[in-house]
């Protein structure tokens, strides 16, 4: 959540980062500055009002002391007037802040500089590319009729259980599914990352802190009776660890990583772009998390690109990395690059990895602050999150990537994870 202070101070700034987003959202910032200049006089005038009381409480006893009742009693009438208006002016005061927060939470953050304009996926940019297409063999298959073939993965059985988009693995489908999670784990933990494991349900004001709430509140599974959300991602709880915390500078960076499933109402049942593994309700992924010193984030951004590059290198997938365009961007983020993996059998790219620096924008919901080396006053720290990764999608790419007249090949990092080398 932008802060009022760096509008005011930026305002131009804002302005034009929101037009790379599509968005002219002008009135809002000057509406946001209106209402928080409104805050400010009304603070004052109770501030004001709070010192009279104040000064009047200490005449009032020296007068008493001194003997002059009836003057004091004409400065005790005083007070009660203050506290009449004094009253007044916090119940005034409680609704325009509120109503500052309202405005607030309806601005996205803004694009660093480097974020491409643009309105959709189709202007993002491709920066890195990497690994060779493969020629298949006759006949390939996509994964979906790979994973029924080799009983794998039963999408008809979760449908029973629970419906489209929860599916059931099954043998040595279950068994990769392991193995990715802890293959993942164990080359974050090597990457300096401490694992975590986090709730999987989380509550209103965590939803708040990284932004899935209220810009994404239809996307989620809700426990109305106990005003719980089950998470999209590891990012909401694993951030949370640290909302209200004021850390020192030498904590910094926190570097975290969690498995969790992960749940999304919005993935959709109809279309080849859905089938199989491609959307779903339930899925597996690994999350990295940072907690950064904001002179530093983005070179810790980079190191995290770097850092899921070396997972997909060592699957043996090929892969294309995109900068984000305004329009195509997340509501948090101030630059976000995307990992697509290229899948063979249905020759097209997918999604599987999104590295993001959000800047102070969670942080300011957060109020995640630390203390500077100088011992100055607190400032809020720049959090930074990535897929690393997704899994569904990576399954779909090893399976069809992989696959030959024998069967599906098993990359050579993940054997000791598999016990197998071939489906």
């Amino acid at each position: 959540m932008l802060q009022p202070s760096f509008i005011r101070d930026n305002f131009e700034l804002v302005l034009n980062g929101l037009a790379k987003r599509g968005l002219d959202m002008s009135s809002d910032l000057h509406s946001v500055l209106n209402i928080d200049e409104e805050r400010k006089s009304t603070q004052k005038q109770l501030d004001d009002l709070l010192a009279e009381s104040n000064l009047l409480s200490k005449e009032i006893g020296d007068l008493y002391k001194s003997g002059k009742r009836d003057l004091a009693e004409t400065k005790k009438a005083r007070t009660h007037e203050i506290k009449a208006v004094e009253k007044n002016l916090v119940s005034k005061l409680s609704d325009i802040e509120n109503q500052l927060e309202e405005q607030l939470r309806a601005i996205p953050n803004i694009p660093h500089h480097s974020v491409p304009a643009g309105k959709s996926a189709d202007d993002n940019v491709e920066v890195r590319r990497s690994g060779e297409i493969p020629n298949l063999v006759d006949q390939a298959k996509p994964h979906w009729e790979l994973a029924k073939d080799f009983d794998l993965i039963d999408f008809e059985l979760g449908v029973k259980i629970t419906g489209a988009g929860f599916p059931v693995y099954k043998g040595k489908g279950a068994r990769l599914q392991r193995a990715l999670i802890n293959f993942f784990l164990d080359k974050n933990i090597e990457a300096g990352f401490q694992e975590v494991l986090p709730p999987h349900f989380v509550n209103e004001d965590s939803a708040f802190g990284t932004g899935q709430l209220p810009d994404k509140e239809g996307q989620m599974y809700v426990v109305p009776i106990d005003g719980l959300y089950a998470i999209p991602t590891a990012e909401v709880p694993v951030t949370n660890l640290y909302r209200n915390d004021l850390l020192d500078f030498q904590q910094l960076p926190i570097k975290n990583t969690a498995y969790t499933p992960c749940f999304r109402r919005e993935a959709g049942s109809y279309g080849k772009d859905v089938r199989g593994l491609n959307r779903l309700h339930q899925f597996d992924k690994v999350e990295v998390v940072v907690i950064e010193n904001p002179e530093k984030s983005y070179e810790t951004l980079e190191s995290m690109v770097n850092h899921v590059a070396t997972l997909l290198d060592a699957l043996e997938l090929p892969y294309r990395v995109l900068k984000l365009c305004g329009g195509d961007m997340g509501f948090t983020s101030a630059l976000t690059y995307d990992f697509e993996v290229w899948s063979a059998a249905q020759e097209r790219w997918l999604e599987v990895s999104s590295v993001s620096n959000f800047e102070t924008f969670q942080s300011n919901r957060l109020k995640l602050r630390y203390r500077p080396e100088d011992g100055g006053k607190p400032q809020l720290c720049h959090t930074l999150n990535g897929s690393s990764l997704a899994l569904p999608r990576v399954v779909a790419a090893l399976l069809e990537n992989h696959q030959d007249s024998d069967g599906i090949r098993i990359p050579k990092a993940l054997i000791p994870y598999t016990h197998f080398d071939r489906i």
